[in-house]
């Protein structure tokens, strides 16, 4: 028994209750690989959460909170670091530290900041989206500098370029570090700021073996999640210049983002670091075995060789939500949020016997479709 506040926690008791802290695939009805959002905390991070000191960090007194920032940014070789709910409003706090009203932004056409964050940078911080192409996950340097404005008064700043490591609609594909490099010069040369959205950073260190410091260096701010294939339930990481972390501060509060004792939320972030990114590598053998299952079969078009733990493929001229709908009722869940394009995301709740399962269905189901 724990007293949390004035909360008795029987820890025990909560995890025979929920039976999911340790993933239990042989009583997983559902074989979900919508994203690696959908991951439960295991029982060491349900314990660390509950073991958490915790104190006001709107006040900057959560002590969970403060290591989890500096482990953070020392991992990133950036000088600060802002723990926030949501990998959303953590590129949103970036692109606000980075920008002043009316400025642009050059993003990728497929990036999840144009696509998935609802339009937010027009609305939180009055800048534009200059999109350019980033087919196979990322924008070429001729692309960019040719998007970069010109200087006059009637032209908008180009104020930053922002890039995604591992990139989601493009199937998790690794921005190889030359590209960086090479884009990184030409910002420095432009006098103009450069983003990471590293939602899935982690799995591109342990797929390249490129640390994340290194792969963080020529960035000006880094947003990284906990919540995907790290397992945490909740949370995201900013990282920059002390001057931009407490800008970014300000707007977290103003965005409603201030939050109390989130030392318990923050235990599982640090949790996840400690003990889930080398793991991450059966994450990603496990999307080669279901792409290496799934080639060839009737009907199946594997998009892109997996780099990491995503696969993108399709079905014949199947609409995607038709087919995903009709998976779902096989006990398989996909995720249909690219058009025409499937796609299938690895994680710690599922086994390598439930992916050779999900693919063995999908192959009957597709071929039932052809």
């Amino acid at each position: 028994m724990r007293c949390i506040g004035d909360v008795h926690v029987d820890i025990e008791a909560s995890v025979r209750e929920e039976g999911s802290v340790q993933p239990n695939h042989n009583h997983m009805s559902v074989i979900d690989l919508r994203s690696d959002t959908v991951t439960r905390p295991d029982e060491g991070m349900i314990r660390a959460m509950a073991g958490a000191p915790v104190g006001d960090d709107v006040y900057g007194e959560d002590p969970t909170v403060n290591q989890l920032q500096e482990r953070v940014a020392d991992m990133l070789g950036k000088e600060a670091g802002l723990f926030v709910p949501t990998g959303v409003m953590s590129n949103q706090l970036c692109l606000k530290a980075l920008t002043s009203p009316g400025d642009e932004a050059i993003v990728g056409a497929n990036s999840h900041i144009f696509n998935y964050e609802t339009g937010a940078p027009a609305l939180l911080s009055g800048i534009q989206l200059h999109t350019i192409p980033d087919e196979a996950g990322c924008m070429h340097v001729e692309d960019i500098d040719e998007a970069i404005c010109e200087d006059a008064y009637y032209l908008p700043r180009t104020a930053v370029i922002a890039l995604e490591q591992t990139h989601n609609r493009e199937g998790g594909r690794i921005i190889p570090m030359f590209r960086i490099s090479e884009i990184a010069a030409l910002a420095r040369a432009r006098g103009i700021a450069l983003h990471m959205d590293g939602a899935r950073i982690w799995n591109a260190v342990v797929a390249s073996g490129i640390s994340a410091r290194q792969y963080a260096e020529g960035f000006d701010t880094v947003s990284v999640c906990l919540s995907k294939g790290l397992g945490a339930p909740v949370g995201s990481v900013m990282v920059g210049s002390r001057e931009q972390v407490e800008k970014a501060r300000k707007f977290r509060k103003i965005w409603g983002g201030g939050w109390r004792q989130a030392g318990i939320l923050a235990a599982a972030g640090l949790y996840a670091l400690e003990h889930n990114i080398d793991r991450l590598a059966e994450d990603h053998a496990k999307a080669a075995e279901f792409a290496s299952m799934l080639e060839g079969a009737s009907g199946v078009r594997i998009l892109s060789a997996p780099e990491t733990n995503i696969v993108l493929f399709s079905i014949g001229d199947s609409p995607a939500g038709s087919f995903a709908a009709l998976l779902a009722g096989r006990g398989v869940m996909v995720s249909a949020a690219f058009r025409k394009k499937l796609r299938a995301v690895f994680h710690y709740d599922v086994s390598m016997e439930q992916v050779r399962t999900a693919a063995a269905v999908i192959r009957e189901a597709a071929a039932a479709s052809a």
